[in-house]
């Protein structure tokens, strides 16, 4: 039985109808299949997975360091790099070595807070490390930070697929019951972050496609993928049309021009500077760093310009400002924030480190991307959550070798889906099977699908983002009687079957609007 405790963690009512529906189901199916509906529910109770994926060098790290306000992942090259990090809330800080064989060694944080260089550990013996962290952003949100993909180091890869795919549930009561068919139909990530540098190449699409960071299986789409165009301040204008020689606009065209290359696959991608919010974020930005700023704003202007021609310059031209400071700098902030932070000083001389920090931080893009994590993955928790514990309980009643136990889920699930507060699954699975080109629809539907399925919003559902009520009404109702007529005439049966979902997404929109 599912307990109080996580009743109160669960992420809304569609999480709670499928825990509800789990703990119904356990007395009528083996014992197999009952191991890994308990892991269905712990995980309904858990806070929303978020894998972060892409090449190796994309600057995933910084960016969950960013994330998570604290530099604790690892950046550079190293035995930790290569492993999976789940960063995760705990009252106590510590890491987790867990190894192959379910050996688990704790260790401290290293002195400046991160995880430690060395694991004293044969990395081949390690599956992934588990951090727990007394960290507000993530009582409600688990970052995964996976290895690099096109990474030379195969191990590094399949040890990401397996924990994706293949995580065994910690301290679970009857976990060992839990065999590693049902296990790989309910494990792995709920949403993913994948970070992309300038270039989107076709294995980056591969990657999405292979890291659908979703329970069984269940492909990447709009609703719980996002894709972040990270190292923003690398773009050269010059190479973007319509950037008019400027850098963040340059980036975010490009962000655009790769939403499209990667649709329907992620809900949108965003320009970042993840060093610049790293630092910004994580505490390494320091009044000491804001006051060697300060000296090199008063340098002259040509000087200045020449310096920063590039970072061999920056560093071995003769200043005031010390060598070994100016290499601190670039580290932390790079060409770009060194002089952003200049110009930001050198029009308001009066700006505290605290204040030249916030203006950093807002210039990284960070803002953005916690914006658009916030609409995709943490207003859709409950969605996305509920969709993926479903899709687990249909693989694990497929996996079982009873018909009528397969029945027997299959006819609850019907139930459940039937009612009209289910019905945003439905329309969940409905955008999934179109974005994944599993059922194939004219490109005019499709994004209407889209539309209507990727927002929790009416207005935006409608594509009629501030229009009066009365307009509203009128539309809804005409789209639920094209949908409706579509589905009869016309549709191929698959089309049919995401007709009838759309047809009744208007409905009950057209009947909200006129209730309320």
């Amino acid at each position: 039985m599912s307990t109080a405790t996580e009743q109160q963690h669960l992420a809304g009512p569609l999480s709670t109808a499928v825990a509800n529906l789990c703990v119904r189901l356990q007395p009528q199916v083996s014992a197999r299949t009952a191991a890994g509906f308990r892991e269905v529910l712990r995980r309904l109770s858990a806070p929303l997975q978020v894998a972060v994926a892409g090449r190796i060098k994309s600057g995933k790290s910084t960016l969950v360091n960013a994330l998570i306000g604290r530099r604790v992942a690892p950046t550079d090259v190293g035995e930790c790099t290569r492993l999976v990090t789940r960063f995760q809330y705990g009252t106590v800080d510590r890491v987790e070595v867990i190894f192959n064989d379910g050996r688990k060694q704790v260790l401290p944080f290293d002195v400046g807070g991160m995880i430690p260089a060395s694991l004293d550990a044969d990395i081949e013996s390690v599956s992934h490390l588990e951090a727990y962290l007394t960290n507000a952003v993530l009582r409600d949100l688990t970052v995964i930070d996976t290895p690099g993909l096109g990474s030379l180091d195969a191990a590094s890869v399949a040890r990401t697929e397996q924990l994706l795919g293949a995580a065994k549930p910690e301290n679970e009561e009857g976990s060992d019951d839990l065999d590693d068919t049902s296990r790989n139909a309910v494990a792995g990530a709920e949403a993913v972050l994948y970070v992309v540098t300038q270039g989107v190449r076709a294995d980056d699409q591969q990657a999405l496609a292979a890291f659908t960071a979703a329970t069984a299986s269940r492909e990447a789409g709009p609703v719980n993928a996002i894709a972040v165009l990270n190292k923003a301040d690398t773009i050269a204008p010059e190479s973007v049309a319509g950037s008019d020689g400027d850098v963040w606009k340059a980036a975010t065209l490009l962000a655009e021009k790769q939403a499209l290359t990667l649709k329907p696959r992620v809900a949108d991608v965003i320009p970042v500077i993840g060093l610049l919010a790293e630092s910004a974020e994580s505490g390494g930005f320091t009044s000491a760093d804001a006051d060697a700023l300060r000296q090199l704003a008063q340098l002259d202007d040509t000087i200045w310009e020449m310096m920063l021609v590039s970072a061999d310059i920056f560093t071995t031209w003769e200043c005031e400002v010390a060598t070994g400071t100016r290499v601190r700098l670039l580290e932390k902030l790079d060409l770009y924030g060194v002089r952003y932070a200049v110009d930001a000083l050198r029009a308001e001389p009066e700006l505290t480190a605290g204040a030249l920090r916030r203006k950093l931080l807002e210039a990284s893009g960070l803002g953005g991307v916690r914006t658009r994590l916030d609409a995709v993955f943490r207003a859709r928790a409950d969605g996305i959550k509920a969709a993926a514990a479903l899709a687990s309980v249909t693989a694990l009643a497929q996996a079982s070798g009873d018909p009528g136990e397969r029945q027997r889920v299959h006819d609850a699930i019907e139930v459940l889906l039937a009612k009209p507060e289910a019905h945003a699954l439905r329309l969940l699975e409905a955008l999934t099977l179109v974005t994944s080109g599993a059922v194939a629809m004219p490109e005019d539907l499709a994004e209407e699908v889209l539309r209507v399925g990727g927002s929790a919003n009416i207005d935006e559902q409608l594509g009629m983002k501030g229009r009066p009520a009365a307009e509203l009404i009128a539309y809804s109702l005409e789209r639920a009687g094209w949908w409706r007529s579509f589905a009869s005439f016309g549709a191929t049966p698959a089309q049919s079957r995401i007709a009838h979902v759309v047809h009744r997404a208007y409905f009950l929109i057209w009947q909200h609007l006129k209730q309320g």
